[in-house]
C-alpha cells in the first residue's frame, strides 16, 4: 500500500524484453533497498527483484505492460517511486494500491501563476470513478480531482507538486498511469455497477445490491 506521496525521482537505466513481460533496472538513491520490497514506479507497484548498488531490478508482467505505460518506457525516462507505506507513517495522500486501471492522456495545460491547471482525457470505463475533490493516483502522484466532466478531468499542479514531479516534463498526448480511488472500486462493486473493467458485479441470488429498503431496514435511513 503506498499513499501517493512521491519519495524519490528515479530514472531507468535499462529495459530488457521477455515474452512474459519485461524486466527493468531503476536507478535511485534510495537506502538499503531490500528484495522483495514493493516499490511504486510510476504508479506501478513493482518488487525489487535485485539491488544494482545503483537502483534496483524489478519484474513487469505482461498484464501490467497492458495496463499501465511502462511498456513504454525507455532508457533516460525520469519516474516516480515511493516505498511501502510502513505501519504507524502518516497517510498523506489517500490510499494507493499501485494497481493501474488505466491510461489517460493529458489534453490541455494552463498556467495560473505558479500552479498549473491540467486536463486529462481517461478510457470511457473511468468516468464514473471520478469526482470533484476526490482523488485520483497520477503517475504514482496522489491529486485532488478539481471538476470532471464526461470522460475528462482537471487538477492542479501547486507549486512544491511541480518542483517535486516530473509533470512539468509532460506534454499534450502525453499518457498517463491513472488508478482511481479504491473506495469508489468497492462501492460500484456494491451496487452491482460495471467495474473498471467495465463489467457489472453478479449479485448473488439475484440480490439488487444497496437498495434504499436495505438501508431503512438496516437503520441507516
Amino acid at each position: 500500500m503506498f499513499t501517493g506521496l512521491v519519495q524519490r525521482i528515479g530514472s531507468v537505466l535499462g529495459v530488457e524484453s521477455a515474452p512474459d513481460g519485461a524486466t527493468f533496472h531503476i536507478g535511485t538513491d534510495m537506502p538499503a533497498l531490500v528484495l522483495g520490497e514493493s516499490i511504486a514506479t510510476q504508479g506501478v507497484c513493482l518488487t525489487v527483484t535485485r539491488d544494482s548498488g545503483r537502483g534496483f531490478f524489478a519484474q513487469a508482467s505482461k498484464e501490467t505492460l497492458a495496463k499501465s505505460k511502462l511498456g513504454a518506457m525507455r532508457v533516460g525516462d525520469r519516474v516516480h517511486l515511493e516505498r511501502a507505506l510502513g505501519a504507524g507513517e502518516k497517510l498523506g495522500g489517500h490510499i494507493v494500491t499501485g494497481h493501474v486501471d488505466g491510461v489517460g492522456s493529458l489534453v490541455t495545460r494552463e498556467e495560473i501563476g505558479d500552479a498549473c491547471k491540467v486536463t486529462f482525457q481517461v478510457p470511457d470505463v473511468l468516468a464514473p470513478f471520478l469526482a470533484p475533490k476526490g482523488s485520483i493516483t497520477i503517475d504514482g502522484v496522489s491529486l485532488t480531482v478539481n471538476g470532471a466532466t464526461g470522460s475528462r478531468f482537471d487538477v492542479t499542479l501547486v507549486p512544491f507538486t511541480r518542483r517535486e514531479t516530473v509533470f512539468d516534463g509532460l506534454t499534450l498526448g502525453s499518457p498517463v498511469n491513472l488508478e482511481v480511488d479504491v473506495l469508489a472500486k468497492y462501492v460500484a462493486r456494491l451496487l452491482g455497477r460495471p467495474g473498471v473493467d467495465g463489467v457489472a458485479a453478479a449479485n448473488p441470488e439475484g440480490s439488487a445490491g444497496i437498495t434504499i429498503e436495505l438501508l431503512r431496514d438496516h437503520g441507516f435511513v
